[in-house]
């Protein structure tokens, strides 16, 4: 393997997560990372880090066409009128004429879609998003959306590790050529841990971090962004996409998957999973 541009968007299916970094590291992150060659940064306006993303782009001295930046909107910003300002916040943050892929963060349970998405094609239309989709959707929500918006959905970035059972919402995916992003994809931090998937790792001579993106990548339209503030692992993750599992592999790997495996899930913005 190696990494590949997915779905109609062209995402580079492996990026760089920035959630959780503490002030001041993520413009070094985002910029060593660009320099290890990787080509997509995910962002959100919750992580309180877009500017700083902004400074490792510019910092990495690559042309903006480069670098495919994906960031996110929350629900209390749904209303149409607030969604566009939103938008125009996260533009300015980042410091871009554009945004390669924003997201609708969580599903609202009080906006309803058909408010929120035609401003999100406007966006599209206007040059300043490239293309939309959604975050943490589950399948009939990922369909609602599919037929509010004019754009293609361009992805549904939801939480997928070795340990949280997500078949039912990849098939629909799968089926309706949606590619996924997973978020969490080290589980934060569990697969370093996991037997499986280290005696996998000794095999490939490579890490269980490592295995378990090569196992999302190995995935129909799969997008994985693992987070990482150190440098020194950059390199690592990026070599994953380089690693073939067997089928015997992705089966023991499959069988990771247990009820309670959902990490993130807040009361105040979780849907009725799937």
């Amino acid at each position: 393997m190696s990494i590949k541009n997915i779905g109609p968007a062209g995402i580079p299916n492996l990026g760089l997560g920035t959630f959780r970094m503490l002030a001041g590291e993520t413009r070094d992150i985002v910029a060593a990372a660009l320099a290890e060659g990787y080509r997509h940064i995910d962002t959100a306006q919750a992580y309180e880090n877009e500017a700083e993303v902004g400074e490792g782009l510019r910092a990495s001295g690559l042309p903006r066409d480069e670098v495919f930046v994906t960031t996110k909107i929350l629900p209390r910003d749904f209303g149409a009128g607030a969604f566009r300002v939103a938008a125009e916040r996260s533009l300015r943050a980042l410091g871009t004429d554009h945004i390669d892929l924003l997201l609708l963060h969580w599903p609202s349970r009080e906006v309803p879609l058909s408010e929120t998405l035609p401003v999100l094609d406007a966006l599209i239309e206007e040059g300043k998003v490239r293309f939309g989709g959604i975050s943490n959707f589950t399948i009939a929500q990922t369909q609602e959306a599919g037929r509010i918006l004019k754009a293609p959905v361009a992805a549904n970035q939801v939480e997928l590790h070795p340990f949280i059972d997500q078949s039912k919402l990849l098939a629909h995916l799968e089926a309706h050529s949606i590619p996924f992003e997973a978020y969490s994809p080290l589980a934060q931090g569990k697969v370093m841990r996991d037997p499986v998937l280290k005696e996998i790792a000794e095999a490939h001579d490579t890490s269980a971090a490592a295995v378990a993106v090569a196992w999302l990548l190995q995935k129909p339209n799969g997008v994985a962004i693992p987070k990482t503030a150190k440098k020194a692992r950059l390199a690592g993750n990026l070599a994953a996409a380089e690693i073939t599992l067997t089928a015997e592999e992705v089966d023991r790997i499959e069988g990771l998957a247990r009820p309670d495996g959902r990490i993130v899930s807040p009361d105040n913005l979780a849907p009725n999973w799937d």
